[in-house]
């Protein structure tokens, strides 16, 4: 063999590597337990997405823990408890409350919007609109209910679809009044409600648009300028504000409105995280999870920009913008 065919051959084993450092692959026979916590939002979907892994990684043990993603964030933080994937709500949880000491990046994968949920007997369904939801949620003989702000996204996204309906209503201390009403239907996760909304418990209740249409519910559309979904109003989003619990007691989070973007991440002490990190790829996969998110109403973020592009591991930078 002369030396250029010897120079061909090392410059084509060079590519080759280069290229198979930059995707995954895994015998179809690995198995194990994979612990993924995740919001509740994230319930519908993610069932279907493991349902999906599990026809090509078999004896995988997938366990899905839904939880508020602050909650979810906080097993990791304070309780040390093992996981290997962490899907939140917002991407922001992950940077404020694992970033750097849990974990080292973050992806932004999907979207949503607030919309307001009820059921067939709500009180004053058939009047409910765009222009009058604020003033029959305030009705005394109507119950709604919304997540806790320090346990779940949802909650205090609520709480600024309220900052925002005041200014754009133009209508003074509407915000404080909403807030202050109903408090007894407070729960730990927008899906916690679910229950009292079927009950006939409540009328209405501040949930993601994703979540009512994977159950057929019925929803009022909010407007633009007041769901956090457009990334075109994002000065206006950001003039409402709500204070939040931070990483460590008696110290709180200045938390701006801001167009609903979720993220996901590997924590650093993932008790496998070969296979995380197969199942995020799967998760981000236009042709397979990506997919199953679309479907039930959660739209594609992929690629974002990420302050953190540097460090998230190399099969999975696709999916992001540095």
């Amino acid at each position: 063999m002369n030396r250029l065919s010897m120079i061909v051959i090392t410059i084509i084993m060079t590519l080759l590597m280069a290229c198979s450092n930059n995707k995954l692959s895994a015998p179809t026979d690995i198995s194990g337990d994979l612990i993924v916590f995740h919001a509740g939002s994230l319930s519908v979907p993610f069932k279907q997405i493991k349902k999906e892994f599990n026809m090509k990684y078999p004896n995988v043990n997938i366990l899905l823990e839904a939880a508020g993603s602050r909650t979810c964030a906080r097993k990791i933080s304070d309780l040390n408890r093992p996981c290997d994937v962490m899907a939140s709500a917002d991407y922001t949880v992950i940077d404020t409350l694992l970033i750097p000491e849990h974990a080292d990046w973050n992806i932004k994968f999907a979207s949503n919007e607030m919309s307001l949920v009820y059921h067939a007997g709500s009180r004053r369904a058939k009047d409910i609109n765009q222009s009058n939801w604020h003033t029959i949620l305030l009705d005394s003989n109507v119950a709604f209910g919304r997540s806790d702000p320090n346990a779940d996204p949802c909650g205090y996204r609520a709480v600024l679809t309220t900052k925002l309906a005041e200014k754009y209503y133009n209508s003074p201390q509407l915000s404080e009044k909403l807030l202050n009403k109903d408090r007894e239907y407070i729960r730990p996760k927008e899906t916690d409600l679910l229950a009292l909304l079927e009950s006939h418990s409540i009328d209405y209740l501040f949930l993601y648009r994703s979540v009512a249409e994977q159950h057929n519910l019925k929803y009022l559309i909010l407007p633009d300028e007041i769901n956090l979904k457009s990334a075109d109003l994002s000065d206006t989003y950001s003039k409402a504000t709500v204070k939040i619990s931070g990483k460590k007691p008696n110290e709180y989070i200045i938390k701006k409105g801001s167009p609903m973007v979720y993220g996901i991440t590997i924590p650093k002490s993932a008790p496998n995280k070969k296979m995380a990190l197969l199942f995020v790829d799967f998760i981000l996969s236009k042709e397979k999870g990506m997919t199953i998110l679309e479907k039930n109403g959660q739209p594609s973020a992929i690629p974002s920009n990420s302050h953190t592009f540097n460090k998230i591991p190399q099969p999975l930078q696709k999916y992001a913008n540095e």
